[in-house]
């Protein structure tokens, strides 16, 4: 049987972070005088930090020197730290640790694939980051997802070819890198925003221990 790898992305893959990136996004919104929403932060999924303050600055119509946008970018990710402090294990998604659990016992390795530069104190915080035998981060890739940089690292880093790894994602640009990448991509979360995915699930609590199983056993 050839060995496979898994790969999972942090944010609403294994745990809800983006609720404080957006806390922290309107903090600073507010601060320059405009109001910042919900809907308006589904532009900030899965792209870089510098690119969601070029956004934010955009909507709040708000002008910046060189000085003032490094501050803020800044300023965003100290309150966005604060946010994630007060992280524990209960932040952690429905039934994402019974697939580690159980991948763990099949001797699968893993891989996380984020563009976070947190996940490491983040999978502290929540205690999930002895499943992990490599992380790969904001702080090792210089391309953002749709490019599939983050995936390939990963799976040389796993010693597994590119096709056969399984990608666990929520966002469009990140299934888009899985696919890019030549791996098996499975959406988390709404299916008809994630249709170019190869599976499709709700959450983890729609995944079938046996789908798994299936997985790491095709050719």
């Amino acid at each position: 049987m050839k060995k496979k790898g898994i790969i999972f992305d942090l944010d609403g893959v294994i745990v809800d972070t983006a609720k404080y990136h957006y806390l922290a996004w309107k903090k600073l919104a507010n601060e320059l005088g405009f109001e910042f929403t919900e809907e308006q932060n589904e532009m900030f999924k899965g792209v870089s930090r510098k690119r969601c303050l070029e956004i934010l600055l955009d909507i709040g119509q708000v002008k910046a020197t060189q000085e003032q946008f490094d501050q803020w970018m800044v300023e965003k990710n100290e309150d966005y730290l604060a946010y994630i402090a007060q992280m524990d294990a209960s932040e952690i998604l429905p039934d994402v640790t019974k697939v580690l659990e159980y991948l763990k016992s099949k001797d699968v390795p893993i891989a996380l694939g984020s563009a976070s530069k947190n996940a490491k104190p983040i999978l502290e915080k929540v205690g999930l980051l002895d499943y992990f035998d490599y992380l790969v981060d904001g702080n090792s890739v210089t391309k953002a997802k749709p490019d599939p940089e983050v995936f390939l690292i990963a799976a040389q880093k796993l010693g597994v070819n590119a096709e056969d790894c399984i990608v666990f994602e929520d966002a469009v640009a990140g299934i888009e890198a899985a696919n890019n990448a030549k791996m098996t991509s499975i959406g988390i979360g709404d299916a008809s925003v994630l249709s170019a995915a190869d599976h499709n699930f709700k959450d983890f609590t729609e995944i079938d221990l046996g789908f798994i199983k299936n997985l790491l056993e095709s050719r």
